[in-house]
């Protein structure tokens, strides 16, 4: 299953994690903009800045689009303590998607794998309650 991420990146932490995200999986790789427009449902990948807040183009580009926004994640700096990839809690609670992961800096390797195991376990979770909601649908009373 091809599976859509995007994001957003000011520093290039974010950047440096969804190129190594990209080289493991193949997965679609879109940068957002205040103006884009997407057509895919897809996963979120921003930073926190400030004191936790969300970006402008992250806000921007969730308004026009969060029907189609799946989960958020969010980088941080566990130096920022309750603030730490506080953005992802922040687009969370406004538009009611979950909060995927939550990485330091352009994250690790195994913060990586752990992302692709979360994404896969999403769809596989999401995949199932669709199969069962059709059972149900489609069994003969």
């Amino acid at each position: 299953m091809q599976h859509w991420i995007y994001y957003d990146s000011k520093t290039g932490n974010v950047d440096r994690f969804v190129h190594k995200l990209e080289a493991c999986t193949g997965w679609s790789i879109r940068r957002i903009s205040e103006d884009l427009s997407i057509s895919q449902p897809g996963h979120l990948i921003t930073f926190t800045t400030g004191r936790g807040e969300v970006p402008a183009v992250t806000d921007k580009f969730m308004r026009q689009n969060h029907n189609l926004i799946q989960s958020v994640s969010a980088s941080g700096n566990k130096n920022w303590g309750m603030n730490y990839g506080r953005a992802a809690d922040t687009v969370a609670a406004i538009y009611q998607v979950p909060v995927l992961f939550k990485f330091e800096l352009s994250g690790t390797g195994a913060d990586v794998q752990k992302f692709i195991n979360k994404i896969n376990e999403y769809h596989e979770h999401h995949s199932n309650k669709r199969w069962q909601h059709s059972q149900e649908v489609d069994t003969p009373e």
